[in-house]
């Protein structure tokens, strides 16, 4: 497993429910013989099958996890895990129209649900002395849960290929019945301990149980820690995530399709800006794990196949420096804490810093004067609502006020030396916008805007513009110069 002769790819959530176009594409294509091997395949839960079992990403309208988790619920947690059986039964028929295969997809998935329902009814009993703290389990419940999709997708996906004439093996890391956990490293060694890469394609299940517990860390970003794990362990040539849209310098459905730029290739620093932004080309644990081993991430349109898509390096300085990448984020709330005492005082960051961290609050970026701290952030307004409340009572001279903004980034490898503040300036003044805020740090690699929400669209397309698209068509004047 030591040569690297083989790529470890990830297909996501939204790819995976488009199974028979996956087929003609990213897992089979014009494939044939040996060409079909020296690959891995990480595999996300079909879309939505997640928000079901845990809660929804976006709204957190209560998944199974959600439901038992909460005493209110009573037993509505096990009347939402048969509403996810039903869903699982739906997905397989919609994958497999031969009847045989589609029962052997129902019966593993069926095994699946019922014994995590008869371990929660036994938890549940359990929790019911007093001697027993439901709150010490539930960390092992969403893991638990949460492995029911991945192990569906990946037992699915390894079924439709051996129909398909391919020697798909099944590699399941979610501890099913496992006496024990292992650390993650030699949870994914051992399992892959006899895999002939040469005859074999692995379809791995995106969560792994293990004794670092990826959920505690990573929560729902697992499954981008596991491909970037196997990558390293088995000594992989190259990682690939396969993505239902390229990585471009915009959203084409918002600056338009003919505008923006597919990114050919960019480094790890542009990849944890954007994460920092909620516009993940990799998990940032993810990424520092291929950065350290120097294996290179791909980042494909997996319904593109023959686009060779964008390559993320360590270190990779631009030919000529400038933005790459224009995104941002709506729904960020500015926590302004004002503090007239505060002038030379030390503890106020790190009293700040343990409510949003105890309360999981995502912190985008903060700014600081004399007697203020200005925290972007991005959760729900409950939970900021607690940092404030935690605040008022540790500071009673203090004040906070809440604001909700938009944020735009322009994001590149070196934005220095190309007058990217003043260019981002005019072009905002040129729209008819006036910014709440900008960020210009001095490493060069991101510049935050704030705006109002109901100018967000039009930032992204004012920056564009004056960033990207008029650095191209100076590119391209400058070619056409030296040509003549």
């Amino acid at each position: 497993m030591t040569a690297k002769t083989h790529t470890v790819e990830k297909i996501g959530g939204t790819s995976m429910s488009r199974s028979q176009e996956l087929l003609r594409t990213v897992l089979v294509g014009d494939r044939k013989g040996p060409e079909l091997y020296n690959r891995i395949f990480v595999v996300s839960a079909y879309g939505g099958m997640t928000d079901a079992l845990l809660e929804h990403k976006k709204s957190d309208e209560p998944g199974v996890y959600a439901l038992f988790a909460s005493a209110e619920s009573g037993w509505q947690w096990g009347d939402a895990l048969s509403s996810v059986a039903s869903k699982m039964v739906e997905k397989n028929a919609e994958i497999f129209a031969d009847a045989a295969t589609r029962e052997q997809a129902d019966k593993f998935i069926r095994e699946r649900i019922e014994g995590v329902r008869s371990c929660l009814i036994d938890l549940s009993r359990l929790c019911s002395f007093g001697h027993f703290q439901l709150e010490a389990h539930l960390l092992t419940v969403r893991e638990m849960l949460s492995a029911l999709g991945e192990a569906q997708s990946a037992f699915n996906t390894a079924l439709l290929l051996n129909q398909n004439g391919v020697n798909a093996r099944f590699i399941d890391l979610t501890g099913w019945r496992q006496d024990g956990e292992l650390p993650l490293d030699e949870h994914i060694a051992r399992q892959f301990s006899g895999v002939d890469f040469a005859t074999e394609l692995p379809i791995v299940t995106g969560y792994a149980q293990c004794a670092e517990q990826l959920m505690k860390t990573y929560d729902r970003g697992y499954s981008e820690v596991t491909l970037s794990r196997v990558a390293v362990v088995t000594g992989a040539k190259e990682a690939i995530i396969h993505k239902e849209f390229h990585l471009s310098s915009a959203d084409p459905k918002l600056v338009g399709s003919d505008k923006v730029q597919v990114i050919g290739e960019t480094n790890y620093d542009v990849a944890d800006q954007l994460s920092n932004m909620g516009m993940e080309a990799i998990h940032p644990r993810a990424a520092k794990s291929l950065r350290q081993a120097g294996i290179p991430l791909r980042v494909t349109n997996a319904f593109e196949p023959d686009h060779p898509g964008t390559v993320i390096v360590s270190d990779l300085a631009p030919k000529t420096p400038g933005a790459e990448i224009i995104t941002g984020l709506k729904g960020v709330f500015a926590l302004e804490f004002y503090d007239q005492d505060m002038v030379g005082v030390k503890g106020y960051d790190t009293k700040i810093l343990e409510s949003l961290t105890r309360h999981k609050v995502w912190i985008i970026s903060k700014t600081s004067n004399a007697n203020t701290i200005t925290h972007y952030l991005k959760g729900s307004m409950k939970a900021i609502k607690r940092v404030e409340t935690d605040l008022a009572k540790a500071f009673p001279t203090a004040s906070t006020t809440l604001r909700k903004l938009a944020m735009v980034s322009a994001i590149g490898r070196d934005l220095g030396g190309v007058r990217i503040l003043p260019r981002a300036i005019a072009a905002l003044d040129e729209a008819g916008i006036e910014p709440i805020g900008l960020t210009d740090m001095i490493r060069k690699v991101d510049l935050q805007v704030l705006v109002e929400e109901k100018d967000f669209d039009a930032a992204i397309i004012a920056l564009h513009k004056g960033l990207v698209e008029e650095r191209a068509e100076r590119k391209a004047r400058a070619d056409i110069r030296r040509v003549a």
